[in-house]
């Protein structure tokens, strides 16, 4: 348990820092701009392209892996709007938000730093596929959705452009084809890039967690949603439960990239939901509070889920 706790005290130690700097320096949220625009188009992208380009590009072809944590995260977004919309009347627009605050997880932001730091080098290819395929369905699942409930405004050219734009232009999309690209053609480049993207890969967890702690700090806890409970245990429990039940069946993968997709599918809301919520108006404050309670609660659930995977208790696989 000690190696567990090693494991994450500096990483949910470092969102911890940036809240208590938040809180005592009282900055606004804006100041932290430059700061996201850092993360998100310059460190996490050299991230995601430094590792990919070094990977034999067979790995980068697995698509029974995609499709079973993929659909495991679509089930979760499916379960959680059903459940919201029979309760609510068919009300969508609300319906859509609170199924991404149960299935959409902060993989762009935790989870590239959490897998690599438990499971090393070998994660980072697993992680950029699923980062890449799981935001292409919440891209194009959310405008569809808010299109039906009638608040997505244009009509279906113009929304499936929207959609297409969202995919292609995303920053950690585009590394992510990039690197492919490389990898496809063995391209390596010079030394002094190579080194700039060590760099700036090394600065990407660590900006992306402060960051994320001090956006937690300055969203104050309001108006925390009925379906708490629900959204929390479905995010930090039956997510990855069920992610690792769909990639048993699916097929026999390495360990590492069945644990790299548990953990990520265990990990709490994005923050994106908060963005998604202010976007179209709707459910703002209570996706601000789901965040800030599910990535307290997993604390405790991703310390106990690395537990398991550390100490044997969880096979790679179910069905071998």
């Amino acid at each position: 348990m000690g190696d567990i706790t090693g494991l994450v005290l500096p990483f949910f130690g470092l969102i911890f820092i940036g809240y208590a700097v938040a809180r005592i320096t009282r900055q606004p949220l804006s100041a932290l701009g430059w700061m996201n625009t850092f993360i998100i188009y310059v460190a996490l992208p050299a991230l995601f392209f430094q590792l990919l380009a070094k990977t034999p590009i067979e790995k980068l072809t697995e698509w029974g892996y995609i499709f079973g944590s993929v659909f495991a995260t679509y089930i979760v977004f499916a379960l959680m709007f059903v459940v919201s919309a029979l309760r609510s009347g068919g009300e969508i627009a609300e319906s859509t938000v609170k199924g991404l605050a149960a299935a959409y997880g902060n993989i762009g932001y935790m989870g590239p730093g959490l897998a690599l730091l438990a499971f090393g080098e070998e994660a980072a290819v697993p992680v950029a596929l699923i980062f890449c395929f799981e935001n292409i369905m919440h891209f194009a699942i959310t405008p569809m959705m808010m299109a039906l409930a009638g608040g997505e405004k244009g009509g279906p050219l113009a929304l499936a452009a929207g959609v297409v734009r969202k995919i292609v232009l995303h920053p950690f999309i585009i590394a992510t084809a990039v690197g492919v690209a490389a990898a496809a053609f063995s391209f390596r480049p010079p030394l002094p890039v190579e080194r700039l993207l060590v760099y700036l890969s090394s600065a990407a967890a660590p900006c992306a967690l402060f960051a994320m702690g001090v956006t937690l700090a300055l969203r104050p806890l309001q108006r925390v949603p009925s379906e708490i409970a629900v959204i929390s245990a479905l995010k930090l429990v039956v997510h990855p439960a069920l992610c690792y039940v769909m990639l048993s069946l699916v097929g026999n993968f390495d360990p590492v990239w069945v644990y790299s997709a548990v953990l990520l599918a265990g990990l709490p809301t994005a923050t994106n939901v908060f963005v998604i919520g202010q976007q179209y108006g709707v459910w703002v404050q209570r996706a601000s509070a789901s965040i800030l309670v599910t990535t307290v609660l997993s604390v405790g659930t991703v310390t106990g889920l690395l537990y398991l995977i550390t100490s044997g208790l969880l096979p790679p696989d179910l069905f071998p």
